[in-house]
């Protein structure tokens, strides 16, 4: 597989610091991101005229964590098969060997995650929260009735984006996602503690955990907190959690509307509703994903 060039290339008049093996793609050295496994930078596709995200991986760094690269392959694989306006979608990958990284292309999302949009624009109607909210349900629906059947295993709010021009969002880094195929079940510890569910823990779940994260992530959009900061180390978080014992962020929801659907979300696993259940839910009555809302509405 042939390595990206690292040397400045430049193209009418656009400055790249890198450009991928086919020449469509171009890196600048503007960082949109970075976690403790990749760096995001700004990036164009020549061939569309448009922005996009490269994101870039330094498998050097990892060299002795073979679960991690294999997960980070997994992620980017399983982007690349799953196409749906509510999932980011993955439009180029390779493997730089020269350096030893891997590269993929994804678009990219005008207005970051959903957590930083969501502190940034502290006075947001409940129409916006309510239609943000449907279309994380609408993409975990795709995942979830996905063949086979794909549990993302890590929502929260900082990994779903927000185009903030039409309020659009979109789930993303999959990289702890696993697909299940028929039987609906998986048998490993992974996520966020503050959003996984009790029976991840447990290590025998199904795709509930993610309606279960959810719960969670609209709890963190209406209160805008994360769900068990008053924890102050993981280990508490776990205690809570497989105790039953409820977020207090959740009494600070003052909407009965609102706190009843999210504890319906959080639930027991078998009481939990699906995906498609909670897009049917008199919750989202009258609210269109596809409608505008600003997001500073009041």
């Amino acid at each position: 597989m042939p390595a990206a060039r690292s040397n400045t290339f430049e193209r009418d008049d656009e400055p790249f610091v890198e450009v991928d093996p086919t020449g469509r793609f171009g890196r600048y050295n503007d960082l949109l991101g970075a976690g403790a496994v990749k760096k995001v930078y700004r990036a164009f596709d020549q061939h569309e005229g448009i922005e996009v995200a490269w994101n870039q991986v330094r498998l050097r760094n990892f060299i002795e964590d073979p679960v991690l690269i294999n997960r980070l392959y997994s992620e980017v694989q399983l982007l690349r098969t799953l196409k749906n306006k509510y999932i980011i979608v993955c439009y180029s990958v390779w493997l730089d060997e020269e350096v030893s990284s891997l590269n993929f292309i994804t678009e990219v999302c005008t207005s970051g995650n959903l957590r930083d949009y969501r502190k940034k624009h502290r006075h947001v109607s409940l129409k916006a929260l309510k239609k943000w909210s449907k279309q994380v349900l609408e993409g975990l629906e795709f995942l979830h009735t996905h063949d086979p059947c794909v549990i993302h295993r890590d929502l929260n709010c900082s990994n779903i984006f927000v185009n903030g021009n039409s309020g659009q969002v979109k789930i993303g880094d999959l990289g702890f996602a696993t697909i299940v195929g028929r039987s609906h079940t998986a048998h490993s510890i992974l996520g966020t503690p503050e959003f996984m569910a009790p029976e991840l823990y447990e290590e025998d779940y199904t795709e509930m955990v993610d309606i279960y994260s959810f719960g969670l992530c609209l709890l963190e959009m209406v209160t805008m907190e994360i769900p068990y900061s008053e924890c102050d180390n993981v280990a508490k978080i776990y205690k809570k959690v497989t105790s039953g014992v409820k977020p207090q962020a959740l009494n600070k929801v003052a909407d009965p509307e609102v706190k009843a659907f999210i504890l319906k979300c959080i639930a027991e696993p078998r009481a939990r509703p699906s995906a498609s259940d909670l897009l049917k839910d008199a919750f989202f009555s009258g609210v269109n994903d596809e409608e505008t809302v600003p997001a500073t509405a009041s």
